[in-house]
């Protein structure tokens, strides 16, 4: 996600400096390069070796070294930098940064940085409340710092409140979303993500297996891409990340179609990620059925309404639609029946053949089937690393049909 990006890092004396080791782990995990700056105060929090050992790079705390006197240069670290990125930022550090002090090589590092600074606040509540802490953060907002929201919680004081830094998954959030393009601003998606639920009686359902992981991985990944969201998704144990998202929370298939054709005549695209019920209960019992070990028990069902093929005749020439097609035998034969008979753009198809695919799985296989007869075949990969491969056939089909 970030490889070949240099990523500074600036350490204030706090004891969230703690978190700073993982947030550097997760860079170079996620491909960064990264270098380090402590403040003085900071290196009694978190030693220099812990940070040189993670970051794979000596760490500058000195002007100089005062062994031999070789010059720390912050102008140098400030030009290498893509990205600098201070965690924890102390109120005291703040408040320096806000009118121009640079009285450490943190700080003048900061002045220096032809980059983009991004801060991570982290402080007591009483002192993140305070005036002059919350106007010294508007000052550095209006001159163009980045935050990373503080988190609220139990501080190290024993008090709780809001001070707390951001969890470094957070802070890589924002920093993948930070250097991610927004070829996505001005379009609206609709995404489908996740099972629908069908109910037999107060207390039991028919279902299927899916978690929902793929579809909300297209709906953050098209978000980071500056694209705003309509996530429809059945019952999953996920939550979305990103603002651009609005979720609509469904059950049934019956609300999941609802919901989709409601939606989906406002938006450029449609990508039907859901794994929804082809059938449904023809009667739902108002009590819990009980067992009846005599005889058997039959249900009679009904098929659902199908989404994709409604959203297919109500599409309009300049919408995209984009489905799915999970199969165990004859798959691409299948999945190109139902890419025509749903008047979709491109099909994703992945198969419980492949090892590592469907229901249950961070990974998946899929190849991706266009309505110009392109196919575009992919391996084994995270269903994040998958998604980005959907969003990016998807923002060439918008570019190729103008859209």
């Amino acid at each position: 996600m970030l490889s070949g990006k240099k990523i500074l890092i600036g350490i204030t004396g706090g004891i969230a400096a703690y978190k700073t080791a993982t947030l550097i782990r997760l860079l170079i995990k996620a491909g960064a390069e990264v270098k380090v700056v402590m403040t003085q105060t900071a290196k009694q929090f978190i030693t220099p070796l812990t940070i040189a050992t993670l970051s794979k790079n000596p760490v500058y705390a000195d002007f100089f070294n005062p062994e031999n006197g070789e010059w720390n240069s912050h102008v140098k670290l400030g030009i290498w930098a893509d990205l600098m990125i201070v965690a924890p930022a102390t109120a005291n550090t703040m408040a320096k940064m806000a009118y121009g002090i640079a009285d450490n090589l943190l700080l003048t590092t900061c002045l220096s940085a032809r980059c983009k600074i991004m801060l991570a606040p982290a402080m007591d509540c009483d002192m993140f409340a305070n005036q002059a802490t919350q106007q010294n953060i508007l000052t550095l907002k209006k001159r163009g710092f980045l935050f990373v929201d503080a988190d609220e919680g139990e501080l190290a004081s024993g008090l709780s409140g809001k001070g707390r830094m951001a969890e470094p998954e957070k802070i890589i959030y924002k920093v993948v979303d930070f250097f991610t393009p927004k070829d996505f601003v001005g379009k609206k998606i609709m995404v489908t993500a996740g099972p629908t639920r069908e109910k037999i009686d107060p207390v039991r359902f028919i279902s299927n297996f899916s978690t929902g992981k793929m579809g909300y991985a297209i709906a953050e990944k098209i978000a980071l891409r500056g694209g705003k969201v309509v996530l429809i998704s059945g019952p999953v144990d996920i939550k979305a990340k990103n603002d651009n998202i609005e979720v609509v929370n469904v059950v049934s298939a019956e609300e999941m179609y609802q919901a989709c054709v409601k939606e989906f005549s406002s938006c450029d695209v449609g990508v039907l990620a859901a794994a929804v019920a082809d059938y449904t209960p023809e009667n739902v019992a108002t009590q819990k059925i009980k067992k009846n070990t005599d005889n058997y028990m039959s249900i009679n069902l009904l098929p659902t309404t199908d989404i994709a093929a409604n959203l297919g005749k109500q599409k309009r020439e300049k919408q995209i639609l984009v489905g799915f097609a999970l199969e165990t035998e004859n798959e691409m034969e299948n999945a190109t029946k139902k890419l025509k008979s749903k008047n979709f753009d491109f099909i994703v198809l992945n198969s419980l053949k492949d090892k590592g695919a469907g229901f249950g799985y961070d990974t998946n296989v899929v190849t991706i089937v266009k309505d110009n007869g392109q196919t575009l075949k992919y391996g084994l990969k995270l269903k994040t690393q998958v998604a980005d491969d959907i969003v990016e056939c998807l923002k060439n089909t918008l570019d190729e049909k103008n859209i």
